[in-house]
């Protein structure tokens, strides 16, 4: 289903009025081509290796930041609204060329995005409001391009792009790049603590961070099912009748620990070595932020291996929350001894 885009259509506009704030501004994971295939290229160049390299340094000391700022706070931390949602907020912004100041309603419009626990109409409601903001901060850009990846759309693709379709890319890109990534924080280190010799190898062997990311995004799956799709055809999947129209959902936490890709799938192995997971989606929708994700992601459990050696959950197992209806799969809050208590 995901790698088919001739058998199936991510167009929103199927199920939303066209003439609504949300579909006219609908992100990549929400198009078709041609449209789908012009507008990714406007972001290609922004997410290559040499680009991406090129704010390591920066993301680095977002990192840094973050971790000094969770160290000066007295008793148990919350790993989950202390650190891990502090850093992708940030590095969005940076990306993206919005202010800084704006990091806690990223936050804010992001969380409210993707949370299914409440009416549906509240993260459509959501939706519209983060899109009305994005507005603001595009004109902006237009007047004064800034040296993110806003302002370097406007300036090479000015006359080519139009409000709607910037503002739904920003969106996409807000979204995705914020709320999946702070999960995968919160889930990779909740990970560490529970087989503290995780930590103990990526500090006597950095380059061990790979294979734990890597099964990490596998066996997490922050994003737990795929964006709808729909039918073109009639088709028969996995035995089931599939008529034209039909909305498709791919569980993508399912995938991941299908037995074709190995054994014990359902365990977390850091050494099992990379498979051909799809926690980033696959095919044509496939997240175009994936190496940035894992930069990130490699870039913090690093620093948190090396900065905490000692740390230790602050409450048992059994009491962590996690969400309990929501798109992304996270933790509601994970408290935290950064050091050995006394």
């Amino acid at each position: 289903v995901l790698g088919s885009p001739d058998g199936f259509s991510n167009a929103l506009s199927r199920i939303i009025d066209g003439a609504g704030t949300v579909s006219s501004s609908p992100g990549l994971g929400f198009a078709d081509p041609p449209r789908h295939t012009r507008m990714r290229k406007l972001l290609q160049p922004e997410f290559t290796k040499h680009r991406i390299t090129r704010i390591r340094p920066r993301v680095q000391e977002i990192i840094d930041a973050a971790l000094d700022s969770a160290a000066a706070k007295p008793g148990p931390v919350d790993l989950v609204a202390d650190f891990a949602a502090v850093i992708p907020a940030a590095v969005i912004c940076e990306l993206l060329g919005m202010p800084q100041h704006d990091r806690e309603r990223v936050q804010e419009l992001s969380v409210a995005r993707f949370d299914l626990s409440g009416k549906a109409q509240n993260s459509f409601d959501a939706m519209t409001e983060s899109l009305e903001y994005l507005r603001g901060v595009l004109a902006e850009q237009r007047q004064n391009p800034g040296e993110g990846l806003l302002g370097a759309v406007l300036r090479e693709h000015g006359d080519q792009v139009d409000d709607d379709e910037l503002v739904g890319l920003a969106d996409g890109l807000l979204t995705g790049g914020f709320e999946t990534t702070a999960s995968m924080i919160a889930l990779g280190a909740l990970l560490m603590l529970q087989d503290p010799g995780i930590a103990r190898r990526i500090r006597e062997d950095p380059a061990q961070v790979d294979g734990f990311v890597e099964e990490a995004l596998r066996y997490s799956t922050v994003v737990q099912v795929a964006f709808p799709r729909f039918a073109k055809r009639d088709m028969r999947i996995g035995g089931k009748e599939i008529a034209t129209g039909d909305v498709v959902v791919c569980s993508l936490s399912a995938a991941n620990r299908d037995p074709a890709l190995g054994e014990r799938m359902d365990e977390f192995d850091p050494s099992r070595g990379r498979t051909s997971h799809v926690a980033f989606g696959h095919g044509l929708h496939r997240c175009i932020g994936a190496e940035l994700g894992r930069m990130e992601l490699k870039q913090t459990y690093l620093s948190l291996a090396n900065r905490f050696p000692d740390m230790q959950l602050a409450v048992p197992t059994e009491q962590l929350q996690f969400r309990s209806l929501s798109i992304v799969y996270g933790l509601s809050a994970l408290p935290v001894h950064l050091n050995a208590p006394d």
